[in-house]
């Protein structure tokens, strides 16, 4: 035998028997149902990830299989195991913490991570699940909407609400801090399952007469209560919402409703990226989509790509069936397009603090904070 030969040899035992590989990674998304439009958007995220990994990683390879959990928590629960039968290693995707959290639950038995940044319940990390990762949570959000409101120097706010625990715990949160600051905050809780919000955008106009509207929910919500409020014009100076609603896809699909309207956007639209990471990421996902990102796929890909590093960390060391993954996901210190990620014991990311955006014309401006803000808030301001 070569010299050579051995020598390669003596360094694959040196490496644990490490190899090249190709691993599986199950995507399980809502591609349908209540909560297709942000689920797509994750998915662009993952994929473009994976692209990006599968150019530049050198060794190991990500395949991506992916399963429509149709926006059903059983479903979820479904699309997980069967994605473990397919040979998963990992599971990225869910959205919403209601699905996500059976599901996740689901991973949790099969001993493969769930890394998300869809679910944002605190009950996801506090309820002893050793393979659950996310890289955003409430906190985040709270910050954002509590400085945003700061800055307007809000004196009143009606606060709009889905009865759905990730949405009624922000609302808590955010209605404790308002209050506390001297802020009059009255609440509004909606079953997930109406349409007509008239009513309680009536109640705001006649009643509260407040300075603005928050709004937590999700997409479906959002178009309702704006829908309702464009009828009713209540007298209040800026609609403002959380998750899924500074989107390029929002304005693209209810120009009417979003003119002015804030929410949560790590990105301003169109985007512009100054780093290595986030022009890897912009010419991957417009040489796959043709389009600009939007901060949807900008949390799929920061979630997808911190996954695929700890797996080929963990494959180098021969420790992906070993629990190797969840080990390498806890070493996690880097800075990402969403700012400085790390896991706490819980899986949670104790850095995370989100950004408020504004639709103004074609545009999404990023208003607070000031020192990443793109241009300035138009306050009072409204679609109406």
């Amino acid at each position: 035998m070569k010299n050579t030969t051995i020598a390669a040899l003596i360094a694959m035992a040196l490496a644990g028997g490490a190899r090249a590989e190709e691993f599986t990674v199950g995507a399980e998304l809502p591609l349908t149902g209540a909560l297709a439009r942000v689920g797509s958007g994750m998915q662009e995220g993952v994929l473009v990830a994976a692209e990006v990994f599968n150019k530049t990683n050198g060794k190991h390879k990500i395949k991506i299989i992916t399963i429509d959990d149709e926006s059903s928590p059983a479903k979820a629960v479904a699309a997980v195991e069967k994605l473990a039968s397919q040979g998963a290693v990992a599971i990225t995707g869910g959205y919403g913490s209601n699905n996500i959290s059976p599901a996740s639950d689901a991973a949790n038995k099969l001993g493969l991570v769930y890394m998300t940044s869809g679910g944002v319940d605190d009950s996801l990390v506090n309820s002893g699940r050793k393979n659950f990762f996310r890289i955003n949570n409430t906190a985040g959000y709270e910050k954002a909407v509590l400085g945003l409101l700061a800055d307007m120097g809000a004196k009143s706010v009606s606060i709009v609400f889905s009865t759905k625990q990730a949405t009624s715990d922000l609302t808590s949160s955010v209605q404790k801090a308002l209050t506390a600051k001297g802020v009059k905050v009255t609440t509004h809780s909606f079953d997930p399952a109406i349409t007509d919000f008239k009513p309680i955008i009536n109640k705001i106009k006649l009643q509260d007469k407040s300075e603005a509207i928050l709004m937590v929910g999700y997409e479906n919500d959002y178009v309702g209560i704006l829908r309702a409020a464009r009828v009713l014009k209540p007298p209040v100076k800026a609609m403002i919402g959380v998750w899924s609603l500074a989107t390029p896809k929002m304005a693209a699909e209810f120009p009417d409703l979003m003119p002015n309207v804030y929410g949560t956007a790590l990105l301003p639209f169109p985007a512009v990226f100054d780093t290595a990471d986030g022009k890897a990421f912009a010419d991957g996902y417009k040489a796959l989509y043709k389009k600009e990102p939007d901060y949807l796929g900008q949390f799929g890909y920061v979630q997808a790509t911190l996954l695929f590093e700890a797996i080929a960390r963990a494959a180098d060391k021969g420790t992906v069936k070993k629990g190797g993954i969840v080990d390498e996901l806890h070493k996690t210190d880097r800075e990402t397009l969403i700012g400085r990620v790390q896991f706490g014991a819980n899986g949670d990311n104790p850095n995370f603090v989100h950004r408020m955006g504004q639709h103004q014309g074609k545009n999404i401006v990023i208003v607070w904070p000031k020192e990443t803000a793109t241009g300035k808030m138009v306050y009072p301001g409204l679609p109406w």
